[in-house]
């Protein structure tokens, strides 16, 4: 239901665009949260969007690099990812609980997750 794509690896200091699209339903009025799971590491929110374009930021570590958008018209969502660390390195899984508002857990669809490698 959601598709996560975009990953790869990129150099310290670079960008990716990770994008998350829905192909059965219309999430123009859905909240869409950004995690990710580094190895050896529990799931951790990164960022979310809601339904009406509300952003809620989960991980500090992110902040003034990340930023995450929406499309309506091509009912995607994306999430901008600039200056990467090592430290970025993870599975980036876009998620929804089909709802406005941003909040963790209690999923009911998930992208696949999409790997993010940021070398040093």
């Amino acid at each position: 239901q959601l598709q996560a794509s975009g990953g790869g690896l990129v150099q310290l200091g670079g960008s990716l665009r990770l994008s998350c699209a829905a192909s059965e339903f219309n999430m123009d009025d859905y909240a869409i949260t950004w995690l990710r799971q580094a190895p050896g590491k529990e799931r951790e929110g990164v960022l979310c969007i809601s339904g009406s374009g509300r952003i809620t930021r989960f991980a500090d570590s992110v902040e003034g690099r990340f930023s995450i958008s929406r499309d309506n018209a091509k009912n995607t969502v994306y999430l901008q990812m600039n200056s990467l660390k090592p430290e970025d390195t993870a599975v980036y899984y876009c998620a929804t609980r089909t709802g406005p508002y941003c909040s963790l857990g209690r999923y009911e669809y998930w992208g696949q997750g999409t790997l993010v490698t940021v070398s040093s």
